[in-house]
């Protein structure tokens, strides 16, 4: 196993969709796996595509730890291959989250994103997985997903001004920076000035 370069905001492997994974079972499709999961852990992140790591191949992992999990009553999501996945929305229902990437260092954004899925797709032995998710667990197959398809997360945000260094989330609390600027200013407020 390795600890794979991961492609930054910018890199063309990042732009461009995926190629399908024709053969989930082959040798070289385990190995490339057993290095993103490797990779994932000492990143540290909760999910990882191949283009990620410089192979354009439909090909995610990713997991939902449980004290992740508890902070929404859900259940925890063991490390997951999912390989040339589809995703199909349960309902119109979007919600707002914050997320960050490998690929998109120190940065994170809120983005809206389907709040109720049914994904699919096959793991390493060419089985069929299935499954519905909500909540943290649907936002972060979708987060994933994008990146077989060259989108990331600041491509599907609806405001700019909610774009911000990770470490400035703990001012916003959840709250969507741009709504908050624009309260302040509506009430007047002298801590926040337009730009001259």
């Amino acid at each position: 196993m390795a600890i794979l370069k991961i492609a930054r905001m910018g890199h063309p492997v990042l732009l461009q969709p995926a190629e399908p994974v024709t053969d989930p079972t082959a040798p070289e499709i385990r190995r490339l796996v057993a290095d993103m999961i490797e990779t994932m852990q000492d990143a540290p992140g909760t999910g990882l595509a191949a283009p990620q790591v410089h192979v354009p191949l439909r090909l995610v992992i990713f997991k939902v730890a449980p004290e992740r999990a508890r902070t929404e009553g859900a259940e925890a999501v063991e490390l997951t291959v999912l390989i040339n996945p589809e995703i199909e929305p349960l309902s119109e229902e979007t919600a707002l989250g914050w997320e960050a990437c490998l690929s998109v260092p120190e940065l994170a954004g809120l983005v809206p994103r389907w709040t109720r899925i049914r994904y699919s797709g096959l793991d390493l032995d060419g089985m069929r997985i299935e499954r519905e998710a909500s909540g943290f667990h649907a936002r972060v197959v979708q987060h994933e997903c994008d990146h077989l398809d060259g989108i990331l997360y600041p491509q599907r945000m609806k405001n700019l001004k909610d774009l911000l260094f990770s470490s400035e989330l703990r001012h916003w609390a959840g709250e969507a920076p741009h709504a908050a600027a624009e309260s302040a200013r509506a009430a007047g407020s002298p801590n926040i000035k337009e730009a001259s």
